[in-house]
């Protein structure tokens, strides 16, 4: 099965360029994301980290 699917997408013109612009994409996307996590302000994680415990907040699911 590999065998043929292996040969099938040789045939293919051009199918090199798909691994390399998913690569590009891919590392694209964790570099943002990296760097987004670098600017934020820890102020902002410390009001993040603490929003599940604040209970001045009226819940919206009562029992």
């Amino acid at each position: 099965m590999l065998k043929f699917v292996k040969h099938h997408m040789e045939t293919i013109m051009g199918i090199e360029i798909f691994p390399i612009i998913s690569f590009i994409i891919f590392f694209t996307f964790f570099i943002v994301v990296l760097g987004y996590l670098v600017v934020q302000r820890t102020s902002y994680f410390d009001k993040m980290s603490l929003m599940p415990l604040d209970d001045n907040q009226a819940s919206t699911n009562k029992l």
